[in-house]
């Protein structure tokens, strides 16, 4: 069916016992030997980098975005299938997404038990995204994981421990895997891919903050004071927080600061619905809804575009761009006169 690269960062489909914990420790080639090939498939590996998915920076994820970039500049290869720790694996398969300008298919996959663990779940995720990246086109950046397809937007990790680690709450499965064939269901929405970024000798600094019962701003603003060009602020509810949260993001943004206002709620669209450090008065002082892109995503959608462009206005245009149909305001609710 076709030739895949395999492009391996390591994570828990790498691991191995270290003596009080398991850590990422097997080549791309020890992944690969694990799991059967779909017939037809022949597979090529690149060992990027092998490491644990919560000591990811933007340097290595940069790396990983122009690797998948360099490969695909080869009309021979018929797919991707990048290995990756799945703690923050819906950061970077949404990154890739968002600058991903062709037709083949780029399916990230890992595991929730490490390599060499009876009833472990790599082998089968692996030869899943394998089929998924041979036999699809069109679908832009995939999450294949416990027979399952998902949109890398919107996908983010909703169990800790459990096979069926990943999943839209806002969203549907793209497709499923079952029987040596994958079946689509949907086709996800994407909107213009951003054009591949140079290589900063710097990445931009971009926090999180997020607010709580008896939450002020100080962290907030130590975020701007240490540097970060975006934040996002991850309020409660539709996208709330406090009047004083609004007067900081105020601040920040007439700063140049690449404001983004999410959610700690699972599933639903930030809204402009309340005032009185609402949502209402967060976007007045600046901020820019995510829509349903929760906050690991929303970061991503800032950092790439403070990548994008060095002009102010220009960036929120990207920023905006990039959040496309997730960022519409949901419908406001009735209220009794």
């Amino acid at each position: 069916m076709g030739r895949i690269v395999v492009i391996s960062t390591g994570g828990t489909i790498a691991s191995r016992w270290q003596g009080s914990g398991f850590a990422a420790d097997a080549d791309g080639r020890e992944v690969m030997a694990t799991a059967p090939l779909p017939e037809g498939v022949t597979v090529e590996v690149v060992d990027l980098f092998s490491v644990n998915s919560p000591r990811l920076t933007t340097a290595h994820q940069l790396t990983l975005l122009r690797t998948v970039h360099e490969v695909l500049a080869d009309p021979g290869v018929d797919g991707v299938v990048v290995t990756h720790g799945t703690d923050t694996l819906e950061e970077s398969a949404f990154l890739v997404d968002l600058h991903h300008d062709d037709p083949r298919t780029v399916v990230f996959t890992g595991a929730q038990l490490p390599m060499g663990t009876a009833g472990g779940d790599g082998p089968a995720n692996l030869y899943d995204a394998l089929l998924t990246a041979a036999t699809t086109r069109g679908l832009g950046v995939l999450v294949a994981f416990a027979g399952r397809v998902h949109a890398a937007r919107g996908t983010v990790k909703t169990q800790t421990v459990a096979h069926d680690a990943f999943a839209d709450p806002s969203g549907e499965w793209v497709g499923k895997v079952g029987f040596g064939k994958v079946t689509v269901l949907r086709q996800p929405q994407r909107p213009e891919p951003l054009a591949l970024p140079d290589l900063p000798q710097a990445p931009p600094r971009v926090d999180m903050v997020m607010h709580h019962v008896d939450a002020d701003p100080l962290l907030f603003r130590a975020a701007v004071e240490a540097g970060a060009r975006g934040v996002v602020l991850v309020a409660t509810g539709a996208g709330n927080a406090t009047p004083e949260f609004v007067e900081a993001v105020a601040e920040a943004t007439a700063r140049g600061v690449l404001v983004a206002l999410t959610t700690r709620v699972p599933a639903g669209p930030v809204t402009e619905i309340y005032t009185q450090g609402g949502a209402v008065d967060l976007v007045a002082a600046g901020a820019v809804p995510t829509g349903t892109l929760r906050a690991g995503q929303a970061r991503a959608a800032v950092l790439a575009a403070l990548l994008a462009s060095d002009d102010r206005g220009r960036r929120e245009q990207v920023l905006r761009a990039v959040l496309g149909d997730t960022a519409a305001e949901a419908p406001r609710p009735l209220v009794d006169a």
